[in-house]
């Protein structure tokens, strides 16, 4: 009797992020669409998101929040992973907060983006061995936006991507394995915003991103104004059919995201018409890669 042909094993993305809620901001439709092509999809979170404030009004009163903020954030992320179809695993590391003021504060000790970059990507390199991605997917330098825990999620993205295929590196966190490609997330484009803006003005609407267009060069003392970024785009990954999914799986994080805001302000439809895509820069390939792509997995399939 022939044994039955073998299914191939299927092809691993793991997008490494800082906080609860950041996955679903930040290339959601992307990871929906290959999940629902087959692809084992994976996030990393690297803290728990307790140092978070309520940006909903609507949850101002709630009380689980209040009670335990690291808690309700668990709760939400489990309905967003649920939403766009992938797996999600916690590094266990506390969220660091967004400084405020002149002169900024210390961060707390021992938050996130206050160790020492072996002990916060020790962790990060276990699971790349254990998962075994492809592709790991991050932010560039700046965190797509100045958060300590921003910047320290693509340090430990960048450490893993290059470390977990060294044997001699972290011992005893697995057996070494050496993933493909590395991507940074572009989710601040400011192509994508400028068009997104016309579009809005061309409709007779209004666009909520004027201010961000003219201020894009210049960040404020907070880091709320995401810098300019530096590299530029190589990869557009067209997932417009998945941005429904996108939007209920912000619409799980209630603490952090108001339903009326800013990341509502244009319809899927819309968005879908003028710019159907979310954009990722290849930054280290293992494999032959040809730019620009359409493809995490170009010269991996």
């Amino acid at each position: 009797m022939t044994a039955p042909p073998s299914q191939p094993a299927p092809l691993r993305l793991l997008a490494v992020h800082a906080h609860p809620d950041d996955e679903s901001s930040k290339g959601a439709a992307t990871m929906a669409m290959y999940a629902a092509a087959g692809v084992d999809v994976m996030v990393a979170t690297c803290t728990d998101g307790s140092r978070g404030d309520i940006q909903n009004p609507a949850m101002e009163k709630a009380p689980h929040p209040k009670r335990d903020m690291a808690g309700a954030r668990r709760l939400e992320m489990n309905n967003a992973a649920r939403v766009l179809g992938i797996r999600q695993r916690w590094l266990g590391f506390v969220d660091s907060g967004l400084p405020e003021g002149d002169p900024l504060p210390p961060l707390p000790t021992g938050s996130f983006a206050t160790l020492p970059l072996e002990r916060a990507a020790a962790p990060l390199v276990r699971l790349v061995r254990a998962f075994k991605p492809h592709v790991i997917l991050s932010y560039d330098e700046n965190g797509g936006y100045p958060h300590p825990d921003h910047i320290m999620a693509h340090r430990v993205a960048v450490e893993a991507y290059e470390a977990a295929g060294d044997p001699a590196r972290y011992p005893g966190t697995g057996a070494a394995w050496e993933p493909g490609k590395l991507y940074y997330d572009r989710a601040f484009s400011p192509e994508r915003f400028r068009a997104l803006h016309y579009a809005l003005e061309e409709a007779g609407l209004q666009s909520p991103y004027a201010e961000r267009l003219a201020a894009w060069l210049e960040a404020d003392a907070e880091g709320h104004t995401p810098p300019a970024p530096t590299h530029p785009t190589t990869t557009q990954i067209e997932c417009g059919n998945f941005f429904e999914a996108r939007d209920d799986a912000l619409r799980s994080h209630r603490t952090q995201v108001d339903p009326e805001g800013f990341f509502f302000a244009v319809s899927p439809a819309m968005q879908r018409q003028t710019w159907p895509w979310e954009d990722y820069s290849l930054i280290q390939s293992r494999v032959q890669a040809d730019v620009p792509e359409t493809d995490f997995f170009a010269g991996l399939r």
